[in-house]
This record gives structure tokens, C-alpha cells and sequence, in this order.
């Protein structure tokens, strides 16, 4: 058990001193550690309590320790051996000193295998046709599309926008709609904006999401309170209860990271309250165009564009890098998120505006959709099948769509399967990482990213995903 000493709580034996822990407590606990480690207190090679004993020590939750370990690891302060549990890694920018000894430790293996889900295959992006692309457009470029950007985006890419949302997702927009960003978390702190400034102070959003995702929502003071998710999506019908929300939050296409889609009765029903309670929906569509056994769903925006703002991205399509994505936003929102994203003076660089807008009018942009669908429905398949053989009484859900799938095993928790995956060089994420906090939701499991390996190494996070399972 811990002991207290001047410094907070000494933990476990270790030199590492804990204040009184905030509401970040994740953010904290990893501080400490760093701060123990970089002042030598921690030395290379000393043991850390597993993350059971040191959630018991801290009176905290056991899966808050083990996403700190996880991320720890991953930034090499710790190091996971397999059957040996956990160390402090000797790093290479440290220097002895007379608190650190050389010893003979050795070096932190890279994590070799990274299968976190939202990430696409970075070795597949196309930098032939895009620097094709670059030539093309800023060869002939004019000498104004040097100077300031415009905050709404290039006229020409957002022509070619439209026009591809409308033909692949079933948008109804037109140029004057759409605002360009610098990303989905840019898009999403907007429209956060716009609508605190509307008055709208209560956000309702799934009760599995993206964290950021929530934290921008808190940030610009909106609340944001969860309905709950099943295999037909959202529970839409609880959007009437108490606290009565201006708008929702949706990934109805795909939902992140259950990987369900909002069922036909509940789109109509979700539109519908919108239009009665004077709300806006927003639809984050952050893989919509990869679906694997049927066409893509058409997003929810097509059934009522004034109440539903898209936000769509190229982070998933191609890659995260570019900083680009788009906002569809209603008629009357046009304004405010122009004045909104001109107070914050942050824009797209023209270059890459300019190569999209080449990149979708030539069709490369739909050929590479096409071929990385092809690539993703591959793996997905092989995926399912090596768990299938391997590991078959874990069960596997999510529709065949989108880059990961959920992992429910039947004798582990998704805490002790990252900690399990971290000690075979494998990083994926636990469902706790996404729930929200008032979640009633008992479901636990882990997601699973299969684009993220390149051709290379994806038999070998194959392998390394089947033993930790098992």
C-alpha cells in the first residue's frame, strides 16, 4: 500500500510521489512517471506495480492505470516484457548520472505492431498521382492564390466537393455550403462555436465516442450528455428526456467504434425531432465510403439539409497529414461559421486545396476509394478469419465496413487484452478508451484497426494479435 511523505503519495514502494489527483487522473499518473523517470528516480530496469496493485494504491480505476501504462509504453518510458511484466526503458537521450548507474538493460524494443483503429494505411497514400496533382495545379495556379486564403476554401474545391458528396454520399449541397478545415477536430470546434453562441448550451452524443470529440464540446461549454447504443445505432428516442439537447452528435453511417449503423426508422425519427424541437443533427461521416458488402449507406444529411450539418474528412481516404476536411453546413449557418473560422484565421495551405480539387475532378480520388476498399475488405476478411481459426471464442462485431472491428473475449477484459497485446510488441485500443462517462453501458472489449500495418508487416500483427487472444 502506498505511505504518505511530503511530496503526496509515495506509491507502491517507488519513488514516484502522486498528488492529489484532478479530474484527469490518466493525464497525472503519466506525468508523475515521466518526471520520476526524467529526474532519475526511476531508474532503467526498476519493476513497476502491476496496474491492479497500483489501482488499488491510488484508489483509482484499474483500465485508467492500464491506458497510462499503454501510452507510456508506446512513448518509450516503460517497457513491457513478455512474462516478466513491466520496466522503466532505457532511453536513448538519457545520460547517467550518478542517480543512473550504468547497468546492463536493455534497449526498448520498438512496438512493432500498431492496429488502433481510425488509422488508415499511410504507405498506400498515392504520392505519384499527388504530386502529379501539385504540379498540375500549382504550375497553372494564379499569382492571387499565393496571397491569404479565403476561410470559406478555394471556390474550385469546393465545386469539386459538392459535386463528389453528392455522387458518392447522397449530399444536397452546393459550393456555398460547404466551408473548408483543416480536419474533423477544426470542423467540430466550429460548429461547437456556432451553436454556443446560438444559445444551444447541452450536445447530446453516443455513448461510445471519440473523447476529443467530447472534450471539444466541454471546452467551448456546451455539455454533452450520452444516449445510449445498440445493434440499430443510437437510441434516438431519448433524445425527448431531460436534459433536452439542441443538437446530437452522430456517426450514423458507421458508428465509432461499435461499428453498427443508424437503422432507416431511426434516421427518419432523428430527423424528425429535429425538425420539432428546432435542433441540428451533426453527422460526422469519418469512413462512410468503405463498406464492404453492400453500397455505402447514404448519409443522413440527404433526408433534411437544414438541419443537418455534415462534417466529412480526407484523414481516412487518404491521410491524416493533409489537414483537410469540409464542413456541409444549412443555409442559415453559413455565416457564423465563415465569421467563426475568420476569428480563428486557421486555413487549409492552398497547395493542398489545390491538388484535391485536381484530385477529385480527374477521378484519381474515386480510383483510389475503389482500389483501398479493395485492400481494406482483404484484410478485414483475413482479419476475421485468423481470429475465426485461432482464437474462436472470442466474438468479433461491427459490420463489414470501416478500418477496425470490436473484440469482445469471453474470459478477459479489453483492460487485460492491451496489457496482453503490449507485451507482444501490439498496440490496440480498449472500448473503455471511448466511453463516455455516464455510460451505463456494461460492454467491454477492445478495437481492432486493420488498415494501419503495411503489406509487409501485416502477417506479423496477425500473429501477434492471435496470441494475445488466445
Amino acid at each position: 500500500m502506498g505511505e504518505e511523505s511530503a511530496g503526496g503519495l509515495r506509491t507502491s514502494g517507488l519513488d514516484l510521489h502522486v498528488g492529489q489527483l484532478g479530474r484527469n487522473r490518466r493525464a497525472e499518473l503519466m506525468d508523475a512517471f515521466r518526471e520520476a523517470i526524467r529526474t532519475g528516480r526511476l531508474a532503467p530496469g526498476t519493476r513497476v506495480p502491476s496496474s491492479r496493485v497500483l489501482a488499488d494504491d491510488l484508489g483509482m480505476g484499474r483500465n485508467t492505470v492500464v491506458r497510462a501504462y499503454s501510452e507510456l509504453i508506446n512513448e518509450g518510458w516503460l517497457l513491457a516484457r513478455h512474462g516478466s511484466g513491466t520496466e522503466v526503458a532505457q532511453r536513448a537521450t538519457e545520460q547517467p548520472t550518478e542517480r543512473q548507474p550504468q547497468r546492463p538493460t536493455a534497449a526498448r524494443p520498438p512496438l512493432m505492431h500498431d492496429l488502433r483503429p481510425g488509422w488508415p494505411d499511410l504507405s498506400s497514400f498515392p504520392r505519384q498521382e499527388w504530386v502529379r496533382a501539385v504540379k498540375r495545379t500549382v504550375t497553372t495556379a494564379p499569382c492571387e492564390a499565393f496571397g491569404y486564403a479565403d476561410p470559406h476554401g478555394h471556390g474550385e474545391l469546393r465545386d469539386a466537393i459538392a459535386r463528389y458528396l453528392a455522387r458518392a454520399r447522397g449530399l444536397r449541397a452546393r459550393a456555398d455550403n460547404i466551408v473548408v478545415c483543416s480536419g474533423a477536430a477544426e470542423g467540430l470546434r466550429l460548429v461547437a462555436a456556432v451553436l454556443a453562441k446560438a444559445g444551444v448550451t447541452t450536445v447530446a452524443v453516443e455513448e461510445f465516442g471519440l473523447q476529443t470529440q467530447r472534450e471539444t464540446l466541454l471546452l467551448t461549454g456546451l455539455d454533452a450528455v450520452p444516449i445510449s447504443v445498440d445493434a440499430d445505432g443510437a437510441d434516438v428516442s431519448t433524445l425527448d428526456d431531460a436534459p433536452i439537447p439542441g443538437a446530437v452528435l452522430l456517426t450514423p453511417s458507421h458508428q465509432f467504434p461499435l461499428g453498427v449503423a443508424l437503422q432507416s426508422d431511426r434516421r427518419a425519427a432523428v430527423v424528425d425531432w429535429a425538425r420539432r424541437r428546432d435542433a441540428l443533427i451533426i453527422e460526422d461521416d469519418y469512413d462512410g465510403e468503405f463498406r464492404y458488402d453492400r453500397s455505402p449507406v447514404g448519409a443522413l444529411q440527404g433526408l433534411d439539409h437544414d438541419r443537418v450539418i455534415y462534417l466529412g474528412t480526407a484523414s481516412k481516404s487518404l491521410a491524416p497529414g493533409l489537414r483537410l476536411g469540409w464542413l456541409v453546413v444549412p443555409d442559415h449557418l453559413v455565416e457564423s461559421t465563415l465569421a467563426e473560422k475568420g476569428w480563428a484565421e486557421e486555413t487549409v495551405g492552398f497547395v493542398n486545396q489545390l491538388a484535391m480539387t485536381d484530385f477529385v475532378e480527374s477521378g484519381a480520388y474515386d480510383r483510389h476509394i475503389r482500389a483501398m476498399r479493395s485492400q481494406y475488405s482483404r484484410r478485414r476478411r483475413q482479419l476475421v478469419d485468423a481470429i475465426s481459426r485461432h482464437a474462436p471464442w472470442v466474438r468479433v462485431t461491427g459490420m463489414a465496413a470501416g478500418l477496425h472491428i470490436v473484440v469482445e473475449h469471453p474470459r478477459r477484459t479489453g483492460a487485460e487484452l492491451v496489457c496482453r497485446a503490449a507485451e507482444e510488441q501490439l498496440t490496440i485500443e480498449p472500448l473503455d478508451a471511448f466511453r463516455h462517462p455516464g455510460s451505463r453501458s456494461d460492454r467491454d472489449g477492445v478495437a481492432i484497426g486493420f488498415a494501419t500495418p503495411s503489406a509487409s508487416a501485416w502477417s506479423g500483427a496477425l500473429d501477434a494479435l492471435v496470441r494475445t487472444l488466445r
